[in-house]
């Protein structure tokens, strides 16, 4: 695949405060969301996180999911199921 057959849905070219901003969420937060592998941000040369806006989608779902009481654990599950069915 080349760059060019990548949507621009899945660039990672967004910094971590535009994420914040689009999302109403804090870096901290964005960041702990990692740490639980719900999210895969790619890391620049200099080791700055970029994000794509499927990651955006992906973190409004996250935080929409912890406001109704799901576990990280549970939501990570269907993230995987997901990529999993998504693949076929």
């Amino acid at each position: 695949m080349t760059c060019s057959d990548i949507s621009y849905k899945d660039k990672k070219v967004i910094s971590i405060g535009t994420v914040r901003e689009l999302t109403g969420l804090s870096e901290r937060q964005i960041r702990y969301y990692e740490t639980r592998k719900l999210l895969f941000p790619e890391r620049s040369k200099t080791g700055i996180r970029k994000y794509s806006f499927q990651d955006i989608e992906i973190l409004v779902d996250i935080a929409n999911q912890l406001e109704e009481g799901i576990w990280t654990n549970e939501i990570r599950k269907e993230l995987q199921r997901r990529e999993h069915h998504s693949a076929f």
